[in-house]
């Protein structure tokens, strides 16, 4: 029998990059909006918050915010903090967790999300976090290496046909 809480998402990717990069791209304001949010807040300190804002975000133009604590913050090298993933009810609050290793003049990142609960609703979260996570990680690759952000398309107004 599963453990109530036994459920995690696990990813690891390499970054062309030194940790402390990474480290800004993942606990600064400035370095999630280039890559995952538009209007984060972060105070990367145990007890500190972190706080994600979306706005027309992806395809489906998801307009979400999500709130956490910090609970960790080892700068270069480890940031954790709790959640509740804005896939999810109110009590499937998980814990992220970013190590970052450096290794052969890049960093390593191992990702990890657990707690997810054997409910319905926390078995739906995770589904959509296991499926999100490594298109994020692709995004903050590739926003670190490359400076490549993340900005949806301008909303355009439907074209009217003009029949002649």
């Amino acid at each position: 029998m599963l453990a109530e809480k036994s459920l995690e998402i696990r990813f690891k990717t390499w970054v062309n990059a030194e940790p402390a990069r990474v480290w800004d791209a993942l606990a600064t304001a400035e370095g999630l909006d280039g890559w995952f949010t538009h209007g984060a807040s972060v105070s990367a300190k145990p007890q500190g918050h972190i706080y994600f804002r979306w706005r027309d975000w992806g395809p489906d133009r998801l307009n979400s915010e999500a709130r956490g604590e910090v609970l960790e913050a080892q700068n270069p090298s480890r940031l954790v903090f709790q959640w509740t993933p804005v896939s999810a009810e109110p009590d499937c609050a998980t814990t992220i967790e970013f190590d970052l290793e450096g290794r052969g003049g890049g960093t390593v990142i191992h990702f990890r999300e657990h707690g997810y609960p054997m409910t319905p609703p926390g078995l739906r979260a995770y589904r959509a976090g296991a499926v999100s996570w490594g298109e994020a990680l692709t995004l903050l690759k590739f926003w670190v290496e490359h400076g490549l952000r993340v900005t949806p398309p301008p909303r355009t107004k439907p074209r009217r046909r003009v029949s002649h």
